[in-house]
């Protein structure tokens, strides 16, 4: 052996013998920054969400097109009035979508409390410049060439600020204080100025929204069993007294209630619409063929295309539209569980939630198996300032689906 001394190795820093073994788990800043956050986010949107997406918005201009043109015909001369419009609205809610989709969705927190002063301004703006519509109603308001609903933006404003405060008080959510009264008064506010609109079942969304966000949230099971009885409870009293309601929402439960009640009005959009559903069959008269468009359904680009839907398509392909609604929740609650970040998640459950409970409710009523509420059925009814809400909403959620599909860098 050799007497010769090896020469000392060189004392390694605690930093460089930990290096090989360390994981980089920093993810490098972006060029673009606005209040210290990235304004673009990495990582591939979900493919699934966005396919199902396409498929009802697509789906749902054909049969907008085809409910439609003998009403459009009929009131402006024009078989394309509605299809044209909410074409153009749609294509430009794609674009929004897929921009939206790409910026970071953390940085709505830094414009919250601007939403929410936007959103407040204009509920309580429509109560008292609104277009003229018969009844009472002060849901829609002009501005230029358009006509907006105030509403529409009221339902992505609470979902906002509940996903706001559930996340930051989601270990207090157990407590009466922080889990029920504090979103139950959130949820208020926003119910209340639209019910002053006459909207009820704007009304009756909202507080569905909150509910459902609020149950997500943690809130304590016993007092959210006992709000929901009270609920049930004040339902079935309004069911029974339906005078205690405005005029025309006490006669629509008592023609829900009674079904040979004013065939001629208050029954005749509902009666009509069990007509399509029911001359639809398993496999419906065919795309096109509705004989209840032909001004039998009244406004059918609106609260009751569902119905004409039925009649063309038929219970069978009708139920897989009703599929292709679940599958985007299933798919939103999937992003939602898989985010890593409370504040996107409850984001995402807030907006799918409310698109299943849109959907919902638009299908009992037209189904009479709800009173007539007059709610829309999301990607199906006319609406331009719906659709780019709506689709919006989407971006939101594909821009959230990002943070998951994230790779380790």
């Amino acid at each position: 052996m050799s007497d010769r001394l090896e020469p000392p190795k060189p004392k390694r820093s605690r930093e460089a013998e930990a290096a090989p073994t360390a994981e980089i788990i920093k993810k490098p800043k972006g060029k673009w920054q606005l209040f210290g956050l990235d304004v673009f986010t990495i990582g591939g949107i979900d493919l699934i969400f966005f396919g199902i997406v396409i498929a009802l918005l697509t789906i749902g201009l054909i049969m907008l097109f085809s409910a439609t043109y003998p009403y459009a015909l009929y009131k402006y001369g024009d078989s394309y009035y509605f299809i044209k419009r909410q074409v153009a609205f749609s294509v430009g809610g794609v674009v929004v979508m897929l921009l939206i989709s790409k910026l970071n969705y953390r940085l709505l927190l830094k414009f919250k409390w601007v939403i929410f002063a936007v959103t407040v301004g204009l509920l309580g703006l429509v109560l008292v410049y609104h277009t003229n519509v018969p009844g009472g109603f002060r849901r829609w308001m002009q501005l230029g060439p358009i006509t907006i609903q105030p509403s529409d933006i009221a339902k992505f404003c609470l979902v906002l600020i509940l996903a706001d405060y559930i996340s930051k008080n989601y270990k207090q959510m157990h407590k009466p204080i922080q889990g029920i009264v504090y979103p139950v008064l959130i949820t208020a506010l926003f119910a209340g100025l639209v019910f002053l609109e006459h909207h009820n079942s704007g009304t009756l969304l909202l507080f569905t929204i909150g509910a459902v966000m609020m149950f997500s949230g943690g809130s304590n099971g016993k007092l959210f069993a006992i709000g929901f009885a009270i609920a049930i409870a004040a339902i079935i009293f309004i069911i029974f007294n339906p005078n205690v309601m405005m005029e025309y929402a006490g006669e629509r439960i008592v023609a829900w209630l009674d079904k040979d009640y004013d065939p001629l009005g208050a029954r005749w959009q509902t009666n009509n619409s069990l007509y399509a559903i029911g001359s639809g069959g398993l496999w419906g008269a065919g795309l096109g063929n509705s004989r209840q468009k032909f001004l039998y359904v009244s406004e059918p680009q609106n609260d009751f295309i569902f119905s004409i839907v039925c009649e063309e398509l038929g219970f069978i392909r009708s139920s897989l539209i009703i599929a292709l609604f679940g599958a985007l929740f299933v798919r939103g609650i999937k992003i939602a569980t898989h985010t890593g970040d409370r504040f996107g998640s409850f984001l995402v459950i807030g907006i799918v939630s409310q698109v299943a409970i849109q959907t919902i409710l638009n299908i009992l009523v037209v189904t009479d198996w709800f009173p007539n509420t007059g709610i829309s059925l999301p990607f199906f009814s006319y609406g331009g300032t719906a659709i780019l809400m709506l689709l919006g909403e989407m971006g939101i959620v594909l821009s959230v689906s990002r943070k998951s599909n994230q790779k380790k860098v």
